[in-house]
Parts: C-alpha cells; structure tokens; sequence
C-alpha cells in the first residue's frame, strides 16, 4: 500500500502511550529528553496532515491499583491516578508547543486553569484545525484505566485506529522478554486477545473497541519513526481487528 493511500486511510488516530514510557531510564516521573524525543514523533505525524489526539497513562507518577493495593481506599487512588495524567498531559503539551505544535490539554476533571473542560464538540472543531488533543485525567470515572479512557474518546471524536505505543513492537503469543521462542502476530481478533489474555489492553477497552469494530495497532515507542512508518506503510507491528 502507497504512502499516499495510507494517509487516505488514517486520517484521524488516537495515540495511547504508558505513563512509564516518560521516564526514559529512571525509575520514576519524567525524563523531559525522553518526552521530547515522543514529541518529534507526533511530530513526523502531524506533518502527514494526520489529526492525532492522544491519552496518557499517569503510571510514572501514581498508579491507582497500586495505592489501593497498599490500603488505600480505590477510588481516592484512582482519582490520584488521573491527577498523575494530567501532569503527564501538560508535559507532552510543552514539548509539543515547543515544536511548533498547537496543542490543548482537555481534562475530564475539571481544573480551567491548566485544562479545558471535555466538551466533545470543540475537541472535534481543534482536532479539525489541526491541533493535538491530549485527553487526560481518564474517563473521568474510578475503576477505569487509560486504556479504556483511549478507546472511549477514539470512539467519541470518531478516530479510524488506536495507535498503541508500547516496548515491543506488537502482540506475542508469550512475553518476548522471557521467551526466546516468542511468536509475534501480524493481526489478531479481540476475541483471542481476550481470550488468551494476551494483554494489549484491558479486558473493557478491547470490548469497546470490538463493540465498534476500531482497530488496535500495537507497536514499538522505541523504534524511531515508527509511528510515522507504520501510517506510511512500513515498520512491524501488531494489528487487533476483529
């Protein structure tokens, strides 16, 4: 397939990355070098002409589960959790406006003074001018993780694929880090990532996204330019379809 027809066919997309993959090399929080580097990569899209909205995990500040695991009552954690992603939110959004990128931060938890409120039809009319939307703060709701805070606002502005950037790049039949004779797939259907627990995402989120038949392409954040090579036809990864 030509560069050309894959633009055709990606106009709009939602780019789901981890909390973590801010962190560069250190154990916690962010690492701006590392945040920037995945700034030059939405970049290298943007310039396609591609609209990209974006959802980002809050793991690399404070993860939910984690709090309530340690006795902390779930939903204040959780609620701790989606405050994590608009810190992340508001760094992306830095780094992009720094690259010449006119970005807005759109949270589910109100806070006007470092975000806009989720109004669905004005982040439509900005993703429509061109700029990146950053959804942050979740869906807004405890009990929900980012993954299916993604497919919810893909869903909702109309997005054609979630990109999922992860470490490796696409879905295996085993953990690649530990198996050697890990088998990667080309496409996948909801249903085996749900039944074979093969973790791309939570068991909501991939039911949402199957509900609506949107496709989930999984691959690497670390692959220089392939978030870019992917939408111009190249590079490896993963294709969840139904």
């Amino acid at each position: 397939m030509t560069q050309s027809e894959h633009q055709v066919t990606f106009k709009r997309v939602m780019l789901k990355i981890s909390g973590e993959a801010l962190m560069g090399d250190q154990g916690y929080g962010l690492h701006p070098p590392t945040v920037e580097r995945i700034a030059r990569e939405v970049l290298s899209v943007h310039e396609m002409g591609v609209e990209i909205c974006m959802v980002i995990g809050g793991g690399n500040i404070f993860r939910g589960l984690q709090g309530s695991a340690q006795g902390m009552e779930r939903t204040t954690a959780d609620y701790m959790g989606m405050l994590a992603t608009v810190m992340n939110a508001l760094a992306m959004q830095s780094a992009l406006e720094g690259l010449g990128i006119h970005t807005r931060v759109i949270s589910a938890i109100t806070m006007n003074e470092v975000a806009e409120p989720y109004i669905r039809r004005r982040a439509v009319r900005h993703l429509e001018k061109k700029r990146v939307c950053i959804f942050a703060a979740g869906t807004g709701n405890p009990y929900f993780t980012t993954d299916t805070a993604a497919t919810l606002r893909a869903n909702e502005m109309s997005c054609e694929a979630i990109f999922k950037g992860t470490k490796v790049d696409g879905v295996y039949d085993k953990d690649p880090a530990r198996h050697d004779d890990a088998v990667r797939y080309d496409t996948v259907s909801y249903d085996d990532v749900l039944a074979k627990r093969l973790g791309v995402m939570d068991a909501s989120a991939i039911a949402l996204a199957r509900d609506n038949n949107l496709p989930i392409i999984v691959f690497s954040l670390d692959e220089p330019g392939g978030f870019r090579g992917i939408l111009a036809g190249e590079g490896t990864y993963t294709r969840v379809q139904g």
